[in-house]
């Protein structure tokens, strides 16, 4: 029997492929191991890149373990501190008991060769990983349940794969304050250069970049307001202001940077990718988006509408109008975007018809927000870029006389309010004034002509303009931004010197 089955565990079964064990390396486990046990300085150089669990025969990684809480508390990891906690041990009696740890004292490695092994060590580590991930990709997509669909499998595999990637880099730490000086010039050169003098993506509005200083590389920014406030709107002319005003550069590694401007992914939950064309093309050309559907352009319009979509066709947007997309999903696209022609901002219109991860079991729509925006931010920190992502209002604001929006007024707020690095609310007090006053039973004429006066006089200093409402800012001041609003074509604007007014609700 015992050579049948050594026979067998070298033989191909069936004409296949022979069995191949995972990769590993025992003696770069016990160089180490050895070199640890010998001078426990070893340990600090290689505690950042290897970890027990990194270890493939597991009573190494159990001695890795024990080592590094002696060492971590200040105490001498050797053969003679760690017997104690292993001549009882009956795993490490198969390989000679604890005279096994000085036999791995004995055949250590230098400490200058340790960082080596280590490296060695988690490479094989991850190749292990990769080979089970690879199989549970096989096994899956073999006996897949019901309600997996196959592009859901897609992203839940990608998603292991970036995990993988990221933390078995083994890279980070600290660095040097010159080296992150340094850094801070180059991004205030770069904003010298700029139209604007922004530190991030202009947003193409004077006072808003020069409360933001544009939309910050790796910073979720949360617009949000009530429905028909122009969150969309406003949104668009952000995005279509970046991708126009896009200028390539070139890094001193001869990789590609942005000048200027951004190139935009735009994934719109909500609306069509032709429904937002159509937005953008009535603002570029002023043709009114009502008559651009239904094909009303005059024969005086037609050259600047044919103009301006000779102008849109050459700007780096991109839109997805794929509905209900997942956050792995969102994801994957923007990091397959960012691969194959760069990228500098991305917009999320809207992150309440965003869903969590595939397979994810939430408990309630407050956790999968949480979970939507916290991975909204990991996006924006993995890619370097903005994330705009907007966000809907509870009814609340309709049961206030003063309907200016707060942060409180977020859905699912909290989550929200604290992930975001800067949450902004459109508000346009024309909307709530559309409907005029109307007499009460109980009011006397004189009162209520002095109540219609006021309002249509409000009416007229509100009439065509925006507010918006920064509440929340992690690098610079809060405030209120006034803009210009064109209803007929979807488009906000710089206000002329002269229009500012003074806030009524305080």
């Amino acid at each position: 029997m015992e050579n049948i089955l050594s026979i067998a565990s070298v033989t191909p079964l069936h004409d296949g492929p022979a069995y191949r064990s995972p990769p590993r390396n025992e003696e770069a486990e016990q160089a180490l191991l050895g070199a640890i046990l010998v001078n426990n300085q070893a340990f600090q150089r290689v505690s950042e890149i290897v970890a027990a669990e990194h270890f493939a025969n597991g009573i190494h990684a159990r001695i890795f373990s024990a080592a590094a809480k002696l060492i971590e508390r200040g105490q001498i990891a050797d053969p003679v501190t760690l017997r104690t906690y292993f001549e009882q041990d009956k795993a490490l009696a198969d390989v000679g008991g604890a005279n096994y740890l000085a036999r791995l004292a004995a055949a250590s490695a230098t400490i200058i060769n340790a960082e080596h092994y280590a490296h060695s060590i988690r490479d094989l580590h991850l190749r292990r990983e990769l080979i089970e991930l690879g199989e549970d990709i096989v096994n899956t997509a073999h006996d897949a349940e019901p309600d997996v669909t196959a592009i859901g499998q897609l992203e839940t595999a990608e998603q292991r794969l970036f995990n993988l990637a990221t933390t078995g880099s083994g890279e980070g730490g600290f660095r040097t304050f010159e080296s992150a000086l340094v850094e801070a010039i180059h991004m205030a050169e770069a904003a010298f250069k700029r139209a604007g003098h922004v530190a991030g993506v202009g947003t193409g509005f004077i006072d808003m970049d020069k409360r933001l200083g544009g939309l910050h590389p790796s910073d979720l920014v949360i617009l949000a307001g009530r429905p028909a406030m122009g969150k969309t709107a406003l949104a668009t002319n952000i995005a279509f202001h970046a991708a126009r005003h896009y200028r390539e550069g070139r890094n001193p590694d001869g990789s590609i940077k942005a000048e200027d401007g951004a190139v935009v992914a735009f994934f719109s939950l909500e609306m069509s990718a032709e429904q937002l064309a159509t937005r953008i093309l009535a603002e570029v050309s002023g043709v009114p988006s009502d008559q651009i559907r239904r094909g009303d352009v005059k024969a005086e319009e037609f050259p600047k509408f044919v103009e301006a979509s000779q102008t849109l066709a050459s700007i780096p947007m991109f839109i997805d109008d794929t509905p209900a997309l997942s956050i792995s999903a969102i994801r994957t696209r923007a990091r397959r975007l960012a691969r194959q022609r760069g990228l500098g901002l991305i917009v999320v219109d809207y992150l309440q018809l965003l869903r969590g991860s595939t397979g994810s079991k939430q408990e309630n729509r407050v956790q999968e927000i949480s979970e939507i925006t916290r991975g909204l931010k990991a996006i924006a920190k993995e890619l370097n870029v903005p994330v705009l992502a907007l966000s809907q209002l509870s009814r609340a604001v309709e049961q206030r006389e003063d309907k200016h929006p707060q942060l409180a007024d977020l859905r699912e707020s909290g989550s929200i309010e604290q992930d975001a690095d800067v949450v902004m609310f459109v508000f346009r007090e024309e909307y709530y004034l559309r409907n005029e006053p109307v007499r009460r039973p109980d009011e006397t004429e004189d009162k209520f002509n002095d109540r219609y006066q006021r309002w249509s006089q409000r009416l007229q200093e509100v009439a065509d303009t925006a507010e918006v409402i920064i509440a929340k800012q992690r690098h610079g001041p809060t405030g209120t931004v006034r803009l210009r609003f064109d209803g007929r074509i979807t488009k906000f604007e710089n206000l002329a010197e002269g229009d500012h007014l003074p806030d009524a609700h305080h």
